[in-house]
């Protein structure tokens, strides 16, 4: 591995497209592009885009990084697909970051990440308490700051912008045994199962 290795990040937890390209601790290009729908498609070339930028090929990686949410359902699908799929094809790590560690990193504890989950909930991590899906309606944290889409109080801002904290706390992963990234629900997909019962294979 390089003495500065060469991390590939994304994130599609939300309605974006967001990537950023770093060597070592040095941001080399980043991208955050707003959308509704579209990143299934946008996603790859954007990474393509990024690597021209910054001078790279798909083998210059050491790893790829991605956001494995809380975050919409097929969005965290999407991107946690795509970072399988290259770790395959190109043989590098793919190292999964959930939105709470990214949104934290950096930042003086204690603090609670608290993002817009929609539907008057939000997902909450309070300091080091597990991650939970909860009302926003009479809401209250321990910590003693906050940060995320949703913080209401004592509200302090992300050091990094989403993709490159992910990279970055990738970076900080490197050489330890890691899982294959997983996407991180905090609740159910919104699909409901099919009425019909499934065919027969025979």
């Amino acid at each position: 591995m390089r003495p500065e290795p060469r991390i590939l990040a994304f994130d599609t937890s939300a309605a974006h497209c967001a990537a950023a390209l770093l060597s070592g601790d040095r941001l080399v290009a980043g991208r955050l592009e707003p959308m509704e729908k579209g990143q299934a498609e946008r996603l790859m070339p954007l990474l393509a885009e990024l690597l021209v930028e910054g001078g790279m090929g798909w083998t210059d990686l050491d790893a790829l990084a991605v956001g494995t949410g809380p975050g919409n359902f097929t969005g965290v699908r999407i991107a946690v697909a795509a970072a399988r799929g290259l770790a395959l094809a190109l043989g590098r790590p793919a190292l999964g970051v959930s939105r709470f560690e990214a949104l934290a990193l950096g930042l003086a504890g204690p603090v609670a990440v608290i993002e817009d989950a929609r539907r008057d909930e939000v997902y909450l991590k309070d300091g080091e308490a597990p991650a939970r899906l909860v009302a926003r309606t009479g809401l209250q944290v321990a910590a003693r700051r906050q940060v995320g889409s949703a913080a209401f109080a004592d509200v302090v801002a992300p050091l990094y912008p989403l993709a490159e904290a992910i990279g970055r706390v990738a970076l900080a992963r490197l050489g330890e045994p890691q899982p294959r990234p997983a996407p991180f629900y905090l609740r159910g997909a919104d699909a409901a199962p099919a009425a019909d019962p499934p065919p027969v294979i025979l």
